[in-house]
């Protein structure tokens, strides 16, 4: 059974265009492949409503769609009165018709013969002056979003407010995928300008702007933890535990470490979709106490005794 392309976008048969449009973004904001990469039916219900809107979209295509139904496409059009029109018989042997010369320009009950013909026999693709200008794209609509740190690692949704062209604002929930990149672009079909005449709207381009971490950093793939122990750690090892994007782990870090070492954990570092994960580098920061006493002081000196060679012997410039 042939689809009802109302039903598809979910308003009645006297909807208007402004209707049919804001029903269209809405379904197309609801099914775009790039925000539902895990519904394998999105894309198909995605080119269901845009297919929908190409023809309710077009005030010429929806009435011949009113008219004829399913059967529109192959009852279309066909040459105004005067128009000469080239038939390819079965024999292979090409002949020039001038419909007009064997009806007229008017026929017996009263109707437009040239107008009926226009509407049956239309060559796919041809477009009228008029039909032409009613298909003009909107334009597209660029704006920046930001995306905390945490957000642009793992994914989830942030909301934008977007100023639109008649002078008013739409607040849109935008999805972000796992991974997104400070500068990367996220489009959105269909959000930008409505066009002109009945024509396609524009798409939104969003800019993403990563928030800054007090811990983290971002290195490609790989994430950057600055992790601050204690003297004893350093000195004699220890384990520690590390928050990260996949959960908590735990760190070893080996007897005589200095700050400013870094540890690698493969694989638990930004993990962006279709791609392998990085990794986390834990680079341990020696927290030393705030004071000491004669005893800690004792202690140090002869901890310093057992530097040998000096840390700063091969210091040059």
């Amino acid at each position: 059974m042939a689809e009802d392309f109302y039903r598809i976008l979910g308003v009645n048969r006297n909807a208007s265009q402004a209707e049919i449009q804001k029903a269209y973004r809405e379904l197309a904001r609801k099914y775009h492949p790039d925000l539902n990469p895990d519904d394998k039916n999105a894309t198909k219900k995605f080119q269901q409503v845009q297919a929908a809107f190409d023809v309710l979209g077009n005030p010429e295509k929806r009435e011949l769609y009113d008219r004829y139904g399913s059967s529109f496409e192959t009852a279309g059009g066909g040459p105004r009165p005067g128009q000469t029109w080239t038939y390819q018989s079965g024999g292979g042997d090409a002949a020039d018709f001038d419909f007009s010369q064997f009806f007229g320009e008017r026929f017996g009950d009263g109707s437009d013969l040239g107008g009926l013909f226009e509407q049956l026999f239309r060559p796919a693709g041809a477009r009228t002056g008029k039909s032409a200008a009613r298909g003009r794209r909107g334009a597209d609509v660029t704006a920046e979003i930001h995306v905390p740190f945490q957000t642009a690692i793992g994914g989830g949704e942030v909301q934008v407010r977007i100023a639109r062209a008649g002078g008013g604002e739409e607040t849109l929930t935008v999805k972000i995928p796992p991974g997104i990149d400070d500068g990367q672009k996220i489009r959105l079909r269909g959000q930008g300008e409505p066009g002109g005449r009945g024509g396609a709207p524009g798409d939104l381009i969003l800019t993403a702007r990563v928030g800054s971490h007090p811990v983290f950093t971002r290195q490609g793939n790989n994430l950057v933890a600055r992790v601050p122990i204690t003297l004893a750690e350093a000195a004699r090892g220890a384990k520690i535990d590390v928050p990260t994007p996949h959960g908590t782990v735990a760190v070893t870090v080996p007897p005589c470490t200095s700050s400013g070492t870094k540890l690698r954990v493969k694989g638990m570092g930004v993990a962006p979709r279709h791609e392998p994960p990085g990794d986390l580098l834990v680079e341990v920061l020696i927290a030393m106490p705030r004071d000491l006493g004669s005893a800690e002081q004792e202690l140090l000196d002869r901890l310093d005794a057992k530097y040998a060679p000096h840390p700063r012997a091969n210091l040059r410039w």
